[in-house]
């Protein structure tokens, strides 16, 4: 048996990654401490295994786990990949799997994910498992053209990376580039970065091409009892209760609940927070100042997109103690089929204690107040995520201060930010067949 990576699990935040092999065997009948919990993964025996972020080095068809000592009573809900080849061709899966202290849980990747196998726990299944949701696999192509970049000069364009996680399998379908591209992780959110240079062609123009094959699915959290996302770091965690430099937990937005009892329990107070602000703000891009995610200045103009909203639901959980986050990406049209993507979308998630990451999304609900219900712990498959987080510095540093949010290609020319107005992007979806998704 090998222990399990301390940083999958919310108990043990504050040690260092590790992956022991222990010398202890683990009979089937044998009973679990109280204090640990036990998984039992199952896969071709060839495959490699990821539990969090680390490898692990067990091999074989079937390979078992031990928790760090966890808190008993407490849910815990992390993730995990495996790869392997399989007639020529590469395969990936992600699985997510709930466990508790004092229990055994198996996770099979030989299952089919609908079957809900992964979530069996002691032969029976666990229902927040077992209910995957809807998926959708779709080619997304983002793409920058450079206007008007004076011959011999070079153009540094920065894009962002969208991850494979929990909720979305990513893969490059093709790429057309100026230069050779550099790949960097940024230090706070642990985001990727593609960085590349180009001088312009004849007219002027340097243009960069980006599309990637995603699988996208449902995020469904049970009417947000119990999330699904596996949680971070202690440092992340940290990070999450602290302001940005638009995301205040102090001053203005905190006037909106001077008067308010706020439940004790985090889900039930982040559901009367969900609600001050859909009821607070209404979704309209008219005049200036919108989509900047100021939470202070939405308290006052009452309106304003996806950004303006979350943040200030940002502010009012994290005042709370409650950690939180920003999530930006791009918002797919329901409709199967193809067409242009206009902007931006962006959502949040909420962490309460002994839970797992609940998601919120209170500009669509604001859109569509026949979803409000929905979005409170649920995500549409309709999205694909591209950032973490705010105030972000690029990798390598950009000229000036930290992102605001990153979402967009940033571009310099010469040492300075090249106007916008100089920067055309574009962005695009086609629905494919889930079979071609791998």
């Amino acid at each position: 048996m090998m222990q399990l990576p301390r940083r999958a699990w919310p108990s043990a935040l504050l040690a260092a990654l590790f992956l022991t092999a222990l010398a202890v065997t683990s009979n089937a009948g044998e009973a679990v401490p109280k204090n640990q919990a036990v998984i039992t993964v199952r896969l071709p025996a060839t495959a490699t295994l990821i539990i969090g972020a680390s490898p692990t080095e067990q091999t074989g068809a079937e390979r078992t786990f031990a928790s760090p000592p966890l808190t008993p009573g407490k849910t815990y809900t992390y993730e995990l990949k495996a790869s392997w080849t399989e007639g020529g061709e590469k395969k990936t899966a992600t699985r997510r799997a709930v466990i508790r202290p004092g229990e055994k849980t198996t996770v099979d990747f030989n299952v089919a994910e609908s079957s809900g196998e992964e979530g069996k726990t002691n032969g029976k299944t666990n229902d927040k498992t077992a209910d995957k949701g809807k998926s959708r696999t779709f080619l997304f192509t983002y793409a920058v053209t450079v206007k008007d970049v004076p011959e011999g000069k070079t153009a540094k364009i920065w894009m962002p990376l969208p991850p494979s996680n929990a909720e979305q399998d990513i893969k490059i379908e093709s790429k057309d580039l100026p230069g050779e591209e550099k790949v960097g992780t940024e230090k706070t959110y642990g985001n990727k970065i593609l960085y590349v240079e180009g001088m312009p062609d004849k007219d002027g123009k340097v243009t960069a091409r980006m599309t990637y094959r995603v699988t996208r699915r449902e995020v469904k959290t049970d009417g947000a009892k119990q999330g699904l996302k596996p949680v971070e770091d202690g440092d992340l965690l940290e990070r999450y209760l602290k302001p940005d430099a638009k995301v205040p937990i102090d001053g203005k937005p905190l006037e909106l609940i001077k008067d308010k009892e706020l439940p004790k329990d985090p889900v039930g107070a982040a559901k009367v927070l969900y609600d001050l602000v859909n009821s607070h703000v209404k979704y309209d891009k008219s005049g200036t100042g919108w989509g900047q995610g100021d939470a202070v200045w939405v308290c006052d103009s009452k309106t304003g997109n996806c950004s303006d909203f979350h943040s200030l639901f940002i502010s009012l959980v994290r005042s709370q103690k409650i950690p939180a986050k920003f999530e930006m990406g791009f918002p797919i049209p329901p409709k199967r089929g193809s067409g242009e993507v206009g902007g931006y979308h962006c959502w949040a998630w909420f962490l309460p204690e002994g839970k797992g990451w609940v998601p919120v999304d209170i500009s669509e609900a604001n859109r569509n107040p026949n979803l409000k219900d929905y979005y409170f712990g649920n995500l549409t498959e309709d999205r694909v995520v591209f950032t973490t987080g705010r105030d972000i510095d690029l990798v390598p540093k950009q000229t000036g201060g930290p992102r605001n949010f990153f979402i967009y290609p940033y571009v310099e020319v010469d040492g300075k930010q090249y106007p916008d107005a100089n920067v055309v992007r574009s962005f695009s979806y086609q629905d494919v067949p889930a079979a071609n998704s791998k």
